[in-house]
């Protein structure tokens, strides 16, 4: 006995694939043509001959059936007998497709092996997401009705991820200038004398007694001759000591800068052309911190296909992500479906939140 086998998470509900598994000529977008074979129900002729790791056509039956979750199929290639099995298992993100073949009689030779395999993988990770983003556009209703527009809105796959995504807009990490304003405000307070002390600077107000002589200009030297000499009184004006001023060091001291945040990344799941990423932000200061980024940079060809728990933009190979306010002492974690265009897909080259590096990278 031979087995091969696939498996794929696909953004897509299960009833959405179920009708790519099992309608004719959706099957003939994105595997194989196919023909019914006249007075035999659920029977299929494939078309299968030249694609690689095939020499024949394939005749299927349908021997099990329950919608939409397993579809078993008896195939007939050239008198070599397998049983292919279709399981379909519901995730957040849409579905996870598995797809298991196995020999019941005859071998299939050995340079067919490999090549049948990939064939089948590149089917369930390429050509299959592409139908069924084309899919989902012909079951969304745009017209407008007495409800407006309806509320569902189809999944984009690699073809139109830049094009059919709304861009969202990219928030700035600003927790380094929290302690910026208070210092800007004792800087301020500083420099510029209070109002009672710019009053102690000016000089005294001029005695009853003073002579007409005051108001004579001061520049020249009969003035100066003819004021009058100011002798101290205790009865004149009361003196100020430094000590009749309050002291205001402590009292606008600016509070500690919040800690910053952290955060740690994680790989999910792996699987062929792509894998699932896990980042976690956590806040150890003792207040909300409203807004934060992170900044994932991934490897040449990458791209990012859904996204669970934060809002995100892409800018060339950097995605940064932006979500809700992190209570404190609390965390929040999004998580991101990565398309890789090499059947080995590789891990992001860069991790940052606010600037700082993510723990597990």
């Amino acid at each position: 006995m031979i087995e091969i086998g696939a498996q794929v998470d696909l953004s897509h509900p299960p009833d959405r694939v179920w009708l790519a598994l099992t309608d004719r000529k959706l099957l003939g977008r994105w595997f194989a043509e196919a023909e019914t074979v006249a007075g035999v129900p659920d029977r299929l002729v494939l078309q299968t001959a030249g694609l690689p790791g095939f020499d024949a056509d394939v005749e299927v039956e349908v021997t099990e059936r329950r919608e939409p979750e397993l579809l078993a199929l008896r195939c007939d290639e050239a008198g070599r007998l397998t049983e292919l099995t279709c399981g379909l298992t519901a995730t957040r993100e849409g579905c996870r497709l598995a797809v298991r073949e196995v020999t019941t009689h005859g071998v299939w030779p050995t340079e067919q092996l490999e090549p049948r395999e990939q064939q089948i993988r590149q089917s369930l990770t390429v050509r299959l997401p592409a139908i069924l983003d084309w899919l989902a556009f012909q079951q969304v209703d745009l017209r407008r009705g007495a409800a407006g527009l309806t509320a569902e809105l189809p999944t984009i796959g690699p073809l139109g991820d830049e094009t059919a995504r709304a861009r969202r807009r990219r928030r700035t990490v600003v927790a380094v200038l929290a302690g910026a304003v208070p210092l800007a405000g004792l800087a301020a307070w500083v420099i510029l004398p209070a109002e009672k002390d710019r009053a102690a600077a000016l000089p005294p107000a001029a005695s009853p007694t003073s002579t007409v002589a005051d108001a004579t200009p001061a520049d020249t030297p009969s003035a100066a001759s003819a004021r009058p000499v100011r002798t101290a009184s205790p009865t004149a004006r009361p003196g100020r000591t430094p000590t009749a001023r309050p002291s205001r060091t402590a009292a606008s001291a600016p509070p500690p800068p919040p800690p910053p945040l952290t955060a740690r990344y994680d790989t999910e799941s792996g699987r062929l052309f792509g894998f699932t990423g896990e980042v976690v932000v956590e806040n150890p200061g003792s207040a909300p911190a409203e807004q934060w980024a992170v900044v994932v940079t991934l490897a040449e060809g990458s791209s990012v296909d859904d996204v669970d728990g934060a809002d995100w933009r892409q800018d060339g190979p950097a995605i940064t992500f932006t979500g809700s306010a992190v209570p404190a002492g609390g965390s929040q974690t999004f998580r991101f479906d990565v398309r890789d265009s090499r059947p080995k897909a590789r891990e992001p080259e860069g991790c940052t939140v606010g600037g700082a590096p993510c723990a597990g990278l």
